[in-house]
């Protein structure tokens, strides 16, 4: 049993746990993901690292209450646990002193954009920080993104805190003043992924975006991770989840992301009617 020792409320709907996970935090780097269950019958998903404390042995994780699952995961607190925390899986981000970079984070991505801002801060590159969320109440960590960055913009869609605007527009600014980019780096929902990547691809700037799809062993033998790159079959388990932007089937993995949405709904509808709608 893995013990959550730590729940903090980001934003609503979106919570933090620090799990009592050793032999993760070790080996944990940036980029790489867990894969939990809550309870031996329980769904297994796959959450990427937000952070982790090596001396302490803590991994930290970030979730949206979404569907069934996270909904459930949500109403743990410290002091319970859960059955199974597998990890780390993936490939680690490919981190170099690549030049200038641009980490962006949109929404609940913005929790696996920071350990890999942090590392490409650390290689010695100058980093450029862009988080986004739909308004103020749902944006997290703007303070901890600031200190591995050289420069953090921040946006939200309707305006309610600091600018009104995407990613997107953001990163247009950015690119428009001139200064030569090597690499961006991008998590969030697929729409604002594959967004960033048209931005990106006129201006022939390596995107590299993290894939966060329906997964069920993290091993590669299930291949219900499949994506095609260029196109070629991967598997976000053992090829990713880090994958050139550009060359990502975005529209597929979207159809994809819907396969399971009927039985999603009706599982979340019976797990509220079972507990008085929570």
């Amino acid at each position: 049993m893995f013990k959550i020792l730590k729940k903090e409320n980001l934003a609503p709907s979106i919570k933090l746990f620090e799990i009592d996970a050793p032999l993760v935090a070790r080996k944990a780097q940036a980029g790489q993901f867990i894969i939990l269950k809550i309870d031996e019958k329980g769904e297994r998903i796959p959450l990427t690292i937000a952070d982790y404390d090596r001396e302490k042995g803590l991994v930290t994780i970030i979730f949206q209450e979404v569907g069934k699952t996270t909904k459930q995961l949500g109403l743990l607190n410290e002091g319970d646990a859960v059955s199974d925390f597998v990890g780390p899986l993936g490939v680690p981000s490919h981190i170099e002193n690549f030049g200038n970079v641009v980490c962006i984070g949109g929404g609940v991505g913005i929790a696996p954009i920071y350990p890999i801002t942090r590392a490409l801060k650390e290689a010695g590159n100058k980093v450029t920080g862009i988080i986004g969320a739909r308004s103020k109440e749902y944006l997290f960590w703007e303070e901890k993104m600031r200190t591995v960055t050289d420069e953090l913009l921040v946006t939200t869609d309707d305006g309610s805190y600091v600018r009104k605007g995407f990613v997107t527009d953001v990163l247009k600014e950015v690119i428009d003043r001139g200064e030569k980019i090597d690499l961006v780096v991008a998590i969030g929902p697929l729409p604002m992924m594959k967004a960033v990547a048209e931005v990106t691809r006129p201006y022939q700037i390596k995107t590299i975006v993290s894939l966060n799809s329906i997964m069920v062993d993290g091993t590669g033998m299930c291949g219900a991770c499949r994506v095609t790159v260029g196109g070629q079959t991967k598997f976000v388990c053992v090829d990713g989840p880090d994958f050139d932007g550009h060359l990502v089937d975005f529209d597929e993995q979207m159809r994809r992301a819907k396969i399971y949405q009927d039985e999603e709904k009706r599982a979340l509808l019976k797990f509220e009617e079972g507990c008085g709608r929570c």
